[in-house]
């Protein structure tokens, strides 16, 4: 997604995802098709959530950041989590190929 900034004509409405944050909205144009934007913008603003309700004082800056650096950590620790289990789901695969391939292999001798 980006920030740069645009026109309403530019794309239809559809197309510009909307967010608000700390009470104020952000409008993105996705940058691809295949993305559903909607549902990366929610799964966003449930980890800024998640974030805000460790601090006891919203208002300051200074805790806007964090609040947004914490979010940020937390999807990166569910991003690694998910390609460390899609490299095992990946291993695992190629290994059951590779003794498929060998018995059929064995098979047709």
């Amino acid at each position: 997604m980006t920030t740069e900034a645009f026109s309403d004509k530019d794309k239809p409405l559809d197309e510009i995802v909307k967010i608000e944050l700390f009470g104020k909205e952000f409008r993105f144009r996705p940058e691809g098709d295949d993305l559903d934007s909607g549902k990366v913008a929610e799964y966003l603003k449930h980890h800024v959530s998640l974030a805000e309700k460790q601090f006891q004082f919203k208002s300051s800056d200074e805790n806007k950041l964090a609040i947004l650096l914490l979010a940020a950590m937390n999807m990166s620790k569910d991003f690694h989590e998910l390609q460390t289990e899609y490299s095992k789901l990946e291993a695992h695969v190629c290994q059951r190929m590779a003794s498929l391939k060998k018995k059929i292999d064995e098979g047709i001798r």
